[in-house]
This record gives structure tokens, C-alpha cells and sequence, in this order.
């Protein structure tokens, strides 16, 4: 197996069609001792074989190359911002949760006319402070009124999956799915700490299936933005949404926008490393189980691959990443690249330990290959010391940061509180 960078020509990856049949034919792999070797492709490699030695070359020349690889290849193409985008605060108290917060909500509506397609971001601040507050950003999978028992919360008339165990039914939110999925959302942890949480429902952006983009944003701003549906993906339009909240952060004096962390867990966090990969605005950048099409690296055939992905969830990404289902091999880029794309801004990227489907060793070693590009800025990654898998819940790094902790596939405490040390740390320098 191999775990350091080695060029690729790029002509080799495009045009070589004489290949052999790679893993991604075989079952789901979860021993290492299965893998067969593999080769990244070098983040600091141009097109026609050149080194870039530079943080200005990397800016000007590479980094913009890089990103269209991966809208061509991956997520599509990323339209900017609605010239008729408005906002609507509809809530505002300030003696919520228990009189810690300030609670906020707000409609973002896209176009002008009572009819625009719209998102309502939950913002909550903390009551007491003295000057503008940093905050986490992240959207949500069920609705608004599932990350906190707090009944003032809008109550989401939206598509949601169903989920008994959420109080989700016939595709409906319920009164009863309040605060239901608080476990990953540390809300009081957050305010306690003097950051400010701000969050949306995916849904309303595009429904999480394959016919959501019928009443989607890239069916019903198509027009205003310019873009076919079949330009991009639910992937891209969640990140999308993500930027347009941080264009109303920008506009509230309460926010310092200059220290906006993005966070994003399983697919969401795809969604979030590919809206942080085109929008440099978010200060921090936080992965959370991302797996594949997100940190893990997709040549390593272990758990979720990108034929699996592309066959349980098809509308995640644009139709040619499809080509790679079963030859990862030939895809230009990898997602080492996706988190260099993040440079030189902070990253962390967290596994956990029984979450072997989101492949967390391809986590890390994607987070280690980016290293070079943030070398570039004199920046140091996770350190000469991280060469193997850390210990569980023994977090490393710098610049960028990793950990692996106890447990399954989920948004904990504990994570949170490891992103709160981190822009703790990134904010005092």
C-alpha cells in the first residue's frame, strides 16, 4: 500500500485505457491486508509536469486547477450569489435557552416575490458579550426544531426523511421531534464556550432523494443562477446553502464573519469541505465522518467506495463521477486534494473508531497528504510525529488536526468540545 505522495502524469490518468480491473469490483474490503497498492496523485504537480514550489503559485495557478477537477469530476459546477437574494429576521429573544442565549431566525429568500425559494437559519449567540462572537456553522438533517428542545424554534414544513426513532412520520416533522437529535448538537456546550451556532435544514436546499431535485434549488433556481440541474448535485446545492448563510452572518453585527468555523458530519460534512473548498470566507474548517467523497481517500478500496456510493445515493454527485465507479484509479484528483484545497486555513478531520464504513485511516492519511500544500504557507499539518494512526481519543496536530475517538458514526461531545479547543487555539494566534 502506499501512504506517501507519488506523481502521476496527468496524461497518464486521462487517456491510459488499458487497465486492469481495481477493487471497487471486489466486496466490501474492511482488512487492510487487502488493499492493493495505490497511488495518490501529487497536489503540487501542474498539468503539464511542472513544481509548484510557492504559495502564490499554488493560489494563482493550482488551486483554481485543482477545483475544477473536482467540479468536473465530482460535485459539478458551483454557481455564485443570487443578485435578488434577501433576508427576513422573523424571531428574535433574547432570554433563550434559560436566559444563556440569544436565539435568532431568519428566512433567507433567494429571489425576489412571495413565492422565492427560501432557508430558515436558527442563530444562536451568546447573551453576554462585549464585542462580535465567532461561530460554528453547519446545516442539519431533520429540521431546525430537532437540534434543541427550545419550543420557539419554527417547526420545518419541509420533506424530511422518516425516522421513528425521531418522531419523523409520513415525511413530516412532528411537535414530538423536538430536540430529538440533540445528542449532535452541543448547543449550551457552544454558548458556555463564547461562540455563537448557526444551522439550517438541508432539505430546504434539495429533499435528500433521488427525485429531490424536482423541488429543489436547481430546478427552482435554475433561471436566477444561470445552471442545469444536471450541472451539479445534492452535494453541491447543500454546499451552496452553506455560503449563503455565511452572506447573512456577514450582515449581523452581532457575528464576527471573520471567525466562521464550518462544520459538517457524514454527508453533510462532504457538502461542508466542498463549500469551504469554493468559498475561502470560513475562517476554521471542520470535518466531521465524512468518509467518502469527503476525507477519506477513494483509491483506498476499504469500506464505502465511490460505486457504492454513486449507487445508494446517485443524486449526491454529478453524473461523470459515475465513470470512476469502478476505476478510482483514473480519477485525476483525490481527496487529499479536496482538504488542500482548504489551505492555509485550519483544518480538522475526525474519525470514529467503529465507523470502519467511513474508512477513518483514509481520513487521516488524506488529512496527512495535504500536508505539502500547507507547507507551502509554512504552515505545519498534523507534524513529523503523526506518521502511523494515533490512539483513540488522543487528537493530533497543528494547522491541521485529526482525531479518532471512541464509538460510532455520530456528531458527539466530545467532538465538539475538540473543535472548540481547536479554534480556541486558531483564533488566539
Amino acid at each position: 500500500m502506499v501512504k506517501q505522495l507519488i506523481a502521476i502524469p496527468f496524461s497518464f490518468i486521462l487517456f491510459f485505457t488499458t487497465i486492469k480491473l481495481s477493487a471497487q469490483d471486489s466486496p466490501i474490503n474492511y482488512e487492510e491486508s487487502k488493499i492493493p497498492p495505490y497511488t495518490l496523485p501529487d497536489p503540487l504537480q501542474t498539468k503539464d509536469g511542472k513544481r509548484i514550489t510557492t504559495s502564490q503559485q499554488w493560489e494563482k495557478q493550482q488551486r483554481p486547477a485543482m477545483l475544477k477537477l473536482f467540479a468536473d469530476n465530482v460535485y459539478g459546477r458551483m454557481p455564485g450569489k443570487p443578485k435578488n437574494m434577501r433576508f427576513k429576521i422573523f424571531d428574535v429573544d433574547s432570554n433563550a435557552l434559560g436566559g444563556k442565549a440569544i436565539r435568532k431566525q431568519v428566512t433567507i429568500f433567494f429571489t425576489s416575490g412571495a413565492e422565492a425559494p427560501s432557508m430558515d437559519v436558527l442563530l444562536y449567540l451568546p447573551r453576554v458579550t462585549k464585542k462580535p462572537v465567532p461561530v460554528f456553522i453547519g446545516l442539519n438533517f431533520y429540521g431546525n426544531q430537532t437540534i434543541n428542545a427550545d419550543t420557539g424554534i419554527r417547526l420545518s414544513t419541509r420533506w424530511v426523511m422518516n425516522d421513528e426513532k425521531l418522531e419523523l412520520v409520513n415525511n413530516r416533522a412532528t411537535e414530538t421531534s423536538r430536540g430529538k437529535d440533540a445528542g449532535k448538537w452541543a448547543v449550551e456546550e457552544i454558548i458556555d464556550r463564547g461562540y455563537g451556532l448557526a444551522t439550517a435544514y438541508y432539505g430546504d436546499l434539495e429533499p435528500d432523494h433521488v427525485d429531490g431535485w424536482k423541488t429543489g434549488i436547481r430546478t427552482t433556481m435554475k433561471t436566477e443562477l444561470s445552471i442545469n440541474e444536471n450541472e451539479w448535485a445534492a452535494i453541491g446545492a447543500w454546499a451552496w446553502g452553506l455560503s449563503r448563510m455565511m452572506d447573512y452572518l456577514q450582515t449581523d453585527a452581532a457575528v464576527d464573519a471573520g471567525k466562521v468555523v464550518i462544520t459538517g458530519h457524514s454527508r453533510l460534512g462532504k457538502a461542508c469541505l466542498w463549500a469551504a473548498a469554493n468559498d475561502q470566507r470560513f475562517a476554521i474548517v471542520v470535518s466531521n465522518d465524512s468518509g467518502e467523497g469527503g476525507a477519506a481517500l477513494s483509491r483506498r478500496w476499504f469500506g464505502e467506495t465511490i460505486e457504492r456510493i454513486n449507487t445508494s445515493f446517485p443524486h449526491w454527485f454529478v453524473a461523470a463521477y459515475k465513470r470512476y465507479n469502478n476505476h478510482p484509479e483514473l480519477l485525476p484528483v483525490d481527496q487529499h486534494i479536496l482538504l488542500a484545497l482548504v489551505a492555509p486555513r485550519p483544518l480538522y478531520v475526525a474519525s470514529a473508531a467503529d465507523d470502519a464504513w467511513a474508512d477513518p485511516k483514509g481520513e487521516f492519511l488524506s488529512a496527512k497528504n495535504a500536508e505539502p500544500v500547507y507547507a507551502l504557507f509554512g504552515k505545519q499539518g498534523l507534524g513529523p510525529d503523526a506518521i502511523g494512526m494515533p490512539a483513540i481519543d488522543r487528537p493530533v496536530g497543528e494547522t491541521i488536526r485529526y482525531h479518532i475517538r471512541t464509538g460510532k458514526h455520530d456528531f458527539t461531545l466530545y467532538d465538539w468540545q475538540q473543535y472548540l479547543d481547536f479554534a480556541d487555539k486558531q483564533f488566539a494566534q
